[in-house]
Order: structure tokens, then C-alpha cells, then sequence
């Protein structure tokens, strides 16, 4: 079963999360999910125990217990909605041309040249 964890300590690790559910029963990984830029927790993680029994006891003795100061949130994990698009930001292009960037050369940037944020090419000049 796979149970989601939340309202965790942003000091605690995935070793520690795996030790605290170990107490209840075997666990076949303790996963702490960390932001992809700064790699610091984002307080919540995902454990996981391959005996259902087991893990609805450690659901049931560890939601709301107190664990580093925080009182955690437990519960089994609702799998995605199939077609949810994971919100966040989307890929869009902001000019034309070929490839990105802010400075000359390719296209779509801020400057001359691409069909982006300047006169040059019809894009928002300082014709107001």
C-alpha cells in the first residue's frame, strides 16, 4: 500500500520517515518529496508498505502524532486522476522564431531579431 505522509518536518529525511514507520511493520521505501531546485523538503513524502494490514495500523497509530515538533498528516495515497495535468507552469512561447532566450541570435527573445518584445518585428514596442 502506498500511504502519503504530510505536515512533516522540513528537517527530517527519508531514513528518518522509513524508521518511523518501521516500528509498525515492513517497509519497502520511505520517500520525502524535496523541490528540484533547492533540493529542501517540501513536507510531504510517500512510504511505502507491501503488507495492507500492517500498513492500515500505521496509518491509523500515526496520523496526527506529533513527529519533530509537527503533527503529521497519514493517510493512504489516492493515485492521480487520470488527465490531470499536474498544474504547475506550462511550456509557452512568447515570440516567434526559432528557440528562446532574451539577448540576440535566436528567435522569441527581448531583444532585435526575433519577433519578441520590440518594434523591430510588431512584437511590444514603445509606440504607446
Amino acid at each position: 500500500m502506498n500511504i502519503y505522509v504530510g505536515n512533516l518536518s522540513w528537517n527530517l529525511k527519508d531514513q528518518d520517515l522509513q524508521n518511523l514507520f518501521a516500528t509498525h511493520g515492513e517497509v519497502s521505501s520511505a520517500k520525502i518529496v524535496t523541490d528540484k531546485f533547492t533540493n529542501r523538503s517540501k513536507g510531504f513524502g510517500f512510504v511505502e508498505m507491501p503488507n495492507d494490514d500492517q500498513a492500515q495500523a500505521a496509518i491509523a497509530a500515526l496520523n496526527g502524532t506529533e513527529v519533530d515538533g509537527r503533527n503529521i498528516v497519514v493517510n493512504e495515497s489516492r493515485p492521480k486522476p487520470e488527465g490531470s495535468g499536474g498544474g504547475g507552469f506550462k511550456k509557452r512561447s512568447f515570440g516567434g522564431g526559432n528557440g528562446g532566450g532574451y539577448k540576440g541570435g535566436g528567435g522569441g527573445g527581448f531583444r532585435k531579431g526575433g519577433g519578441g518584445f520590440n518594434r523591430d518585428r510588431g512584437g511590444f514596442g514603445n509606440d504607446y
